[in-house]
């Protein structure tokens, strides 16, 4: 596993941002962890949120892009977050742009912030976590209404490795359904993987307990 990843995973749960227990989805699933974005606060966290994105997006998609498009709400600070990473640690310049839960119809009239979009963009998507693959499905078509862009990708921080709305994966189901490609910074198989047994801040995180409802939900939910 890249080191920026194993990173990754300590900063989300020095954050408090990934959490184990029990928990339930708005899907309606019982879940032994959840995580939430919403939780990184502060400008030192979206700072280095940001960094991890930016080194995902480069890894898996390289920097041949215009766009970084954050769907509303919670990806409009990722993506503003993130198109200032990538300007800073590999100086490239990439818009950033996100949607409206309703349209404006006065001043800056229109569904979109920040950049407006073109014909011919590359646009990378960006989230915080894909379960079911539902959010991508409202604003795919919101994306695609604004102009004849092209997607890169979608990159996400934790791929839950879950089914979708079928049988498949939900990042399957959105490279199939869509045709552009979906990924992570990790997926929970290397949560799960690295956390195992090992000790942060002074507790194991995913002991036998932990271990064996991660295992019982997986059978039932994943991909």
């Amino acid at each position: 596993m890249e080191r920026y990843k194993e990173e990754f995973i300590e900063f989300m749960v020095e954050s408090g941002v990934l959490r184990f227990g029990d928990f339930t989805l708005k899907s309606g699933r019982k879940s032994p962890f959840f995580m939430n974005a919403g939780l990184y606060v502060t400008g030192s966290q979206l700072r280095r949120l940001a960094g991890y994105y930016a080194q995902a997006i480069r890894h898996t998609y390289g920097l041949d892009f215009d766009v970084l498009f954050g769907p509303a709400y919670k990806g409009i600070p990722l993506a503003v977050a993130a198109a200032m990473a990538i300007s800073e640690l590999y100086g490239k310049e990439v818009h950033y742009t996100s949607n409206r839960k309703e349209e404006k119809d006065h001043g800056d009239a229109g569904i979109l912030l920040g950049s407006p979009l073109h014909d011919g963009d590359r646009v990378v998507i960006i989230e915080d976590v894909t379960t079911s693959g539902k959010s991508i499905r409202e604003t795919y078509p919101i994306l695609k209404a604004q102009a004849d862009v092209s997607v890169t990708g979608l990159m996400v921080s934790l791929d839950r490795c879950e089914k979708g709305t079928g049988e498949k994966g939900a990042m399957e189901e959105i490279r199939d359904t869509f045709g552009f490609p979906a990924s992570a910074i990790v997926s929970m198989r290397e949560v799960m993987e690295y956390l195992d047994g090992r000790e942060i801040g002074g507790k194991v995180l995913i002991g036998p307990e932990e271990k064996k409802a991660l295992e019982e939900y997986y059978a039932r939910y994943g991909a």
